[in-house]
């Protein structure tokens, strides 16, 4: 056996063994991606226009589950609450406990005073349809708005209910982070609230990662299950005496044999 060919045969086996490692390192993060996102993420369905235009209505969303505590204002999540009607809502938490929310000056919401400049409210609309008068956010609850406010059913039409329109924490099931269809992506975290004491919304989950793990898990199982395939070729094609080589010695005899 020559050198060059126990070298070939050396790179075969190291080639086979790192495409062995790509593929099987690969479809732990392909797999792994997909079922760390089915632990922390959850689907649902926007039914209304409530949240337009930062979701429409008949959007997927993927939110993430999270607990009630851990809820800031600016976070768009999902609740239920039976006073409001028996199916998940998804809205904006602009007031925690002891936050005293009131609209409208300049046109603005105002939060413990401090007028709020909110970005993903619809170009050229108020912060409310009609005056709201101040309401002092009760501890463990929270007041929540659509950004759609002129046909929202949110805090602003329940203010006449026990709890003055909030709602309480432990309502909370999840945090939307992205809109999956259509795909617009992550949702942009709102500095909105930022000055507040407390500070505003919530920083994403870790759904970009997860993301991620997919993409290159899926990668590396397409590139290292090519390896075999594209390397056996490639050593046909150079080998002296080759496919290339036989073909064209073959083209010429039969050209020989018909004249």
């Amino acid at each position: 056996m020559s050198t060059t060919r126990r070298t070939d045969e050396g790179h075969g086996r190291l080639g086979s063994t790192l495409s062995g490692v790509a593929v099987a390192l690969g479809c732990v993060l392909f797999l792994g991606g997909f079922v760390w996102g089915a632990f922390v993420y959850q689907p649902y369905t926007v039914p209304t226009s409530s949240m337009s235009p930062t979701i429409g209505a008949g959007d997927r969303v993927l939110a993430q589950r999270i607990d009630g505590d851990d809820v800031r204002r600016g976070d768009v999540v999902v609740f239920r609450q039976q006073t409001w009607g028996d199916l998940p809502m998804v809205k904006r938490v602009v007031g925690v406990g002891g936050d005293k929310v009131a609209c409208c000056t300049n046109g603005r919401l105002t939060v413990n005073g401090k007028q709020i400049e909110e970005p993903y409210l619809p170009e050229g609309e108020d912060a409310a349809a009609t005056g709201l008068p101040a309401t002092t956010v009760p501890e463990g609850r929270l007041f929540l708005l659509g950004d759609e406010r002129s046909g929202s059913m949110d805090s602003s039409v329940h203010l006449e209910d026990a709890d003055h329109g909030t709602v309480p924490r432990s309502a909370v099931k999840a945090r939307v982070d992205a809109v999956a269809w259509p795909l617009d992506g992550m949702l942009d975290r709102t500095t909105a609230f930022d000055g507040l004491p407390g500070g505003g919304g919530a920083d994403p989950g870790p759904l970009r990662l997860q993301v991620a793990a997919v993409v290159v898990g899926a990668v590396l199982v397409l590139g290292g299950a090519a390896y075999g395939p594209i390397a056996r070729r490639t050593r046909r094609r150079d080998r002296p005496g080759g496919a290339d080589a036989g073909g064209r010695s073959g083209g010429t005899t039969e050209v020989a044999g018909v004249g």
